[in-house]
């Protein structure tokens, strides 16, 4: 259903273009059909450009799959291509002008047609050109080296001096240490955490918290907060002044 909703806005994305270089090319005029009456011009050359550009399409489609670079199939489409819409130009003028068949006339405009050719396959191409891949990167973070936490570490409890650190909240005159053990309660200021902090995989997102890095699961941002997700189901505030450093981490 997704292929065949694709293919049909392809089929309606070209056959608009052919539409609008055949309403350009009706206004411009070129070889001297700028002196025909304005509606004959046009009907003639929405003819010849939807005509040859389908010729062009349905050439294109059966040598995607034997030719896939797009230049080489181009050039070759348009030398497939060429002495079709010759035809059908001819065609064209016998219906529309009550012109007659001749080889010397077929002969004449082939140098017309083929650039003509090129050119409708090369926007054609560029249209359907392939979109450059966007590489989302995101930083990921090595656990802390042991000893980067130890001074803070020795301040907790025994239970959980060695338990995975998840966030620092400043909890009035303390610190609530939020761990995969429980969280503790301990008396320290908060910048001397965050000294002591310094070279552990972390940042502080809010003038009250800090999070461990290799704890955070999903940061969220509307309306000029945030909020990340932490392991063990705990949320800490993204305030806008520390945004900075986890959109720099890749994480929106």
């Amino acid at each position: 259903m997704a292929e065949s909703t694709s293919a049909r806005r392809q089929w309606a994305v070209d056959l608009a273009v052919l539409v609008a270089i055949g309403l350009l090319m009706g206004f411009l005029g070129p070889y001297g059909t700028v002196r025909l009456p304005a509606v004959p011009g046009y009907v003639y050359w929405m003819a010849c450009m939807v005509g040859s550009g389908l010729i062009g399409i349905v050439l294109d489609h059966l040598l995607a799959r034997r030719l896939t670079h797009t230049w080489p199939r181009v050039a070759l489409v348009t030398a497939l291509m060429t002495p079709l819409c010759a035809l059908l130009v001819m065609t064209s003028a016998v219906i529309i002008f009550h012109d007659r068949y001749s080889w010397a006339g077929f002969w004449r405009l082939l140098p017309q047609v083929w650039p003509i050719a090129l050119a409708v396959m090369a926007v054609r191409a560029l249209v359907w050109r392939p979109r450059p891949h966007r590489v989302e990167t995101r930083t990921v973070v090595e656990p802390p080296l042991p000893e980067a936490e130890a001074a803070f570490r020795k301040r907790l409890s025994a239970k959980r001096r060695g338990a995975r650190l998840i966030a620092v909240e400043a909890h009035d005159h303390y610190l609530k240490v939020h761990t995969d053990a429980g969280e503790e309660l301990i008396t320290l200021r908060f910048a001397d955490a965050l000294d002591e902090l310094a070279k552990v995989h972390g940042w502080r997102v809010h003038r009250s918290w800090w999070i461990a890095a290799e704890a955070v699961e999903s940061v969220r941002w509307r309306r000029g907060s945030g909020e990340a997700r932490l392991a063990g189901g705990l949320e800490a505030p993204v305030s806008r002044t520390y945004a900075p450093v986890l959109k720099e981490a890749g994480w929106f």
